[in-house]
C-alpha cells in the first residue's frame, strides 16, 4: 500500500461525508431526493460515485436519517484508518533515513 492510495481513499470518503451532510441538511425540505455515494476500489485507487436516489414519490423529504448517520460513521472511521496508515508510513521512512544517515 502506498500513500497515494490512502489519500485517494480519504478523498472518496470525504465525498461520501459531504453527500451525507447535504442529505441531512435537507431532511426537512419537502420533495428532497437524497444522493447516494458508492465507493469502489481498484488496485491503487479508490473512487466515489454519487448518484441521485430513486424517487419514492413522497412529497416529504426522502432522506433516511439512520442511513446517513451510518454512512458518516463509516466515512469517519475509514478516514481515521487511512490517516493512521499515512502516519505509520511516514514514521517508517523517517526511521529508515535515520538508519542510513
Amino acid at each position: 500500500m502506498n500513500i497515494s492510495s490512502n489519500i485517494s481513499s480519504i478523498n472518496s470518503h470525504q465525498t461520501m461525508m459531504n453527500t451525507s451532510a447535504n442529505n441531512l441538511a435537507n431532511v426537512s425540505t419537502d420533495g428532497f431526493r437524497p444522493s447516494d455515494t458508492k465507493i469502489s476500489s481498484s488496485a491503487d485507487s479508490t473512487t466515489a460515485n454519487t448518484r441521485l436516489s430513486d424517487d419514492t414519490g413522497s412529497k416529504k423529504s426522502q432522506t433516511d436519517v439512520a442511513k446517513e448517520l451510518t454512512d458518516q460513521i463509516i466515512a469517519q472511521d475509514a478516514t481515521a484508518v487511512n490517516v493512521s496508515a499515512i502516519k505509520t508510513q511516514d514514521e517508517m521512512i523517517g526511521s529508515l533515513l535515520d538508519i542510513k544517515a
